[in-house]
């Protein structure tokens, strides 16, 4: 037997992005209380300038946190564990912290690309802008249509599977 035809099975993409939907959900409530507790460091003072972009910094620093966390204690978000998901590196028991860091950088770049394709077409009126993040953000998942194991580009430049569990 080999090795392909013994490893775990690729989550259907539909099932990857029910779990990215959900995941959206956990990450609003980690942001809303993450953004009361800076909102009440900075006394209430409004978000702008340099307070923008602390918070923008605070909260990226959180959700790696909680990612990071989530990976290295054993490959599973919240919403991982509803949808049956789980990151793994081939070859590894579990998920060193350099290649979960990676995952999430590369992760933030291409999910990040789609909320800055809603900020500029609704904030700042830049379609062109908006277009362009819209497709770096589906390069990131419609990768996933063309690669040889169905895995996201994040994975696939990280080194990590997602698999499906039992």
């Amino acid at each position: 037997m080999s090795a392909a035809a013994s490893a775990p099975p690729t989550p259907s993409i539909l099932r990857r992005l029910a779990s990215m939907l959900y995941e959206a959900l956990v990450l609003a409530a980690i942001a809303f209380v993450a953004g009361s507790l800076f909102l009440f460091a900075s006394h209430g003072q409004p978000a702008s300038g340099l307070l923008r972009v602390a918070l923008q910094a605070y909260l990226l620093t959180v959700f790696a946190a909680y990612f990071l966390w989530c990976w290295l204690r054993g490959g599973q978000t919240l919403p991982m564990k509803a949808w049956r998901i789980r990151l793994v590196v081939p070859g590894r028991a579990r998920v060193p912290a350099r290649v979960a860091l990676a995952r999430f950088a590369y992760a933030a770049l291409f999910m990040g690309a789609l909320f800055a394709s809603v900020a500029a077409a609704f904030e700042h009126r830049n379609m062109l802008l908006a277009f362009v993040s819209l497709g770096l953000s589906g390069i990131g998942v419609g990768w996933a249509l063309v690669d040889r194991d169905r895995q996201f580009l994040h994975d696939r430049l990280a080194g990590t599977r997602l698999i499906q569990v039992d």
